[in-house]
């Protein structure tokens, strides 16, 4: 019998105003975040959501995007540090994506799951050291959510009312209580927040 270890699960995405983890265009509009994501505080909020994180959980849109971009940015001596961090650590980590429709694994280091979320989370609980971050993948988060799998979350919050697009928080979720374990606001108005589920 395996024993769950004491990993966290923690998830990062960033929200509107009004909820929305993209715009009214569809699942690619992100033009409402754009001018915030390369901030002093969004950078050093990057820094912090993976610095403990020892596995990326990722659903395969998410996995298939950040493989279009993040590895040019490990190697571009030019970079931000902390976008190059980020880029290096993202490039080299144990990455675990969920999808039913591919066959093999897309990156190195990584392994293709057809399994739900929380089913993966348990397994990955069972073995290991580290938080398991579920990287900006909204797919993923919610079925978490629902769970009541997730211990930290680490959000950045633009002053942006989109109008339209998906929520991360729907209705029907479970009650759940958290607190506030870490908060910072940038010069345009985005804050960066990190919340700790109270169990």
């Amino acid at each position: 019998m395996t024993h769950p270890t004491s990993r966290k699960v923690t998830a990062n995405l960033a929200l509107s105003l009004d909820g929305r983890y993209n715009g009214p265009g569809g699942a690619h509009d992100f033009a409402a975040f754009a001018p915030y994501v390369t901030s002093e505080v969004a950078r050093d909020h990057l820094t912090r959501i993976w610095e403990c994180a020892t596995t990326a959980l990722l659903g395969r849109v998410n996995a298939e995007g950040f493989l279009g971009y993040w590895p040019s940015v490990a190697e571009d001596e030019s970079a931000d540090p902390r976008d190059r961090g980020y880029a290096k650590w993202l490039v080299d980590v144990e990455k675990v994506i969920l999808s039913t429709t591919l066959t093999e694994a897309p990156w190195e280091h990584t392994r293709v799951v057809n399994a739900p979320a929380s089913d993966v989370v348990a397994d990955l609980r069972a073995t290991g050291e580290g938080d398991i971050l579920v990287n900006s993948s909204a797919s993923v988060i919610k079925p978490l959510l629902t769970a009541d799998l997730v211990d930290r979350l680490y959000l950045l919050i633009v002053p942006e009312i989109v109008g339209g697009g998906q929520r991360l928080f729907e209705d029907g979720l479970p009650g759940s209580r958290w607190h506030l374990a870490h908060q910072e606001t940038g010069e345009l108005g985005e804050i960066a927040l990190v919340y700790d589920r109270s169990r």
